[in-house]
């Protein structure tokens, strides 16, 4: 059992940083935070905001991207230490490799496999639908390869037929940026700037068009579902209740609303190939998460002021808020914003799962000959990048947006319990380790990272755990079956050590 939890020392990590299989160091702090950005900003401002705003917080949607920034401030701050003391490809999964021990590394590692696969094939479905918005202005896509062949039906409560065979758009933009991230990191971070410069745009046009539109009246209830909507498992024990036993409210808005956060976390997974991590990884995470919770604070302000919380479209809030307001040409440049900034969120996305397969085969748990091979030319690891194309472009292809979307926010919350409660172990196991920064106020901010994650968790619904507890099991039948025998860690017969460090053997 000894062997569950064998760790993975200081000087092993930095010992990786100077092997010849290592990623090539060319992101600075700027590319570093426009990674951030395109990742961050997406299909939750664009699509997410209308449903939480509609259907569980109204006006006070904006309180609920507070609480959702909050709590993703205090997990940022650990992820900005452990980037700077440990700045190796691998994100969650190496820092847990680091405290916790091979088996808990092992279930965050497979836990962002989850996250990444799945945020990154909702994505792409939700970039399907936009752009077929678009080419509705001028043709019509033939139905059968429109969208998903079913989808869930809430008012059946079953599912049920679309008459289509494949969302063919999704597919093919996933091909696309498979090959782009393949070419290698320069050209997807070059890429990825150049369309977040174009949706930062169009995001600062709503608020500064938007604001001329706004109408004090429609924050007026301004939280008609209470100020809480707090469950635990599914069960509401603070606040008001769906006609499904859902819970309504604030912070049942900032549960749902938390997709919108997902992407800052990203930045630490190409701590690898930044020219100096321990600085510019820190500014790239927090720079990034505090610049789009600025601009999502001023966005849910200008929706619910131009439009009442119960006459917002679900499906393109801010896009239809400014058709509603008389401005058709606004609605047609702010879906192509949204077309825009889905596809930086889905490039980064892509770009970020397989650097964690990469430190996951390193240490020989999932096959290093096909998700450790990197790239001679291109210093890439392409044979991953591809085999993650295929799966996300079959998911995108195959599964309605509901279904694929459900999974997404309960496995990154884990991750940041994980990397939060990881600070508190490292700071205590390491007290003397180089840290170029420092979580402030430790232990205060990795607790409250780890309470506040755990609430929006237990908002969630009961089923997401369910799917994560199948998951999981999933994964730990992987484990016992290859990961644990082929561990590098556990086979190793020497481990190298820094002075006065004891080994992790």
């Amino acid at each position: 059992m000894k062997h569950l939890f064998i760790r993975k020392s200081i000087a092993q990590l930095h010992a990786e940083m100077e092997s010849d299989n290592r990623l090539r160091r060319i992101l600075g702090p700027v590319r570093l935070t426009s990674l951030g950005i395109g990742c961050i900003i997406g299909a939750g401002i664009f699509v997410i905001t209308g449903q939480a705003a509609h259907d569980k917080a109204g006006p006070a949607i904006m309180v609920s991207f507070a609480v959702a920034g909050l709590a993703c401030v205090f997990a940022a701050l650990c992820y900005a230490e452990f980037a700077s003391l440990t700045p190796v490809a691998g994100s969650a999964y190496t820092y847990a490799y680091a405290t916790l021990g091979e088996l808990a590394a092992w279930i965050i590692g497979w836990d962002l496999l989850l996250e990444y696969t799945i945020a990154s094939s909702a994505v792409a479905h939700g970039w399907s639908q936009y752009l077929q918005e678009i080419l509705g202005t001028f043709m019509q896509l033939p139905h059968a390869i429109s969208k998903a062949p079913f989808d869930y039906s809430p008012e059946l409560g079953r599912i049920v037929a679309t008459g289509s065979i494949l969302d063919l758009p999704a597919i093919l933009v996933t091909a696309t940026l498979t090959v782009i991230l393949v070419l290698g990191i320069r050209e997807s971070a070059g890429f990825n700037a150049v369309m977040v410069a174009i949706k930062l745009a169009v995001v600062l046009f709503v608020i500064v068009v938007g604001a001329f539109y706004v109408n004090p009246a429609n924050w007026k209830p301004f939280a008609p579902y209470g100020w809480t909507g707090v469950s635990l498992f599914g069960k509401t024990i603070f606040g008001k209740s769906g006609a499904g036993g859902e819970p309504l409210g604030a912070l049942a808005g900032a549960a749902i609303i938390f997709f919108a956060y997902i992407g800052f976390d990203s930045v630490s997974t190409h701590a690898e190939e930044a020219r100096n991590p321990r600085r510019d990884v820190p500014i790239g995470i927090l720079t990034s998460l505090l610049i789009c919770t600025v601009l999502y604070f001023a966005v849910a302000a200008v929706l619910t002021g131009m439009v009442p919380y119960d006459r917002i479209n679900i499906d393109a809030p801010i896009a239809d808020a400014f058709r509603q307001a008389g401005l058709p040409r606004a609605h047609l440049l702010i879906s192509i914003g949204a077309v825009v900034g889905i596809t930086s969120v889905l490039l980064v996305l892509m770009l970020s799962q397989p650097r964690v397969m990469l430190a996951m085969a390193r240490d020989g748990l999932v096959p290093p000959n096909v998700f450790g091979s990197v790239h001679p030319r291109f210093r890439t690891p392409w044979i991953s990048q591809i085999v993650m194309g295929c799966v996300v472009a079959t998911l995108a292809g195959f599964l309605p947006l509901r279904i694929l979307a459900e999974l997404v926010n309960i496995g990154t919350l884990l991750a940041f319990v994980v990397v939060c409660a990881a600070v508190l172990v490292l700071r205590a196991t390491h007290p003397h380790a180089q840290r170029p920064f420092r979580v402030p106020f430790s232990p205060l901010v990795p607790i409250l990272g780890i309470l506040s994650s755990l609430l929006l968790m237990c908002s969630l619904p009961k089923e997401n755990w369910l799917r994560l507890l199948v998951w999981l099991l999933v994964g730990l039948t992987v484990y016992f079956s290859y990961g644990r025998t082929h561990s590098a860690l556990r086979n190793a017969t020497q481990q190298p050590a820094l002075p006065g460090e004891v080994n992790a053997k």
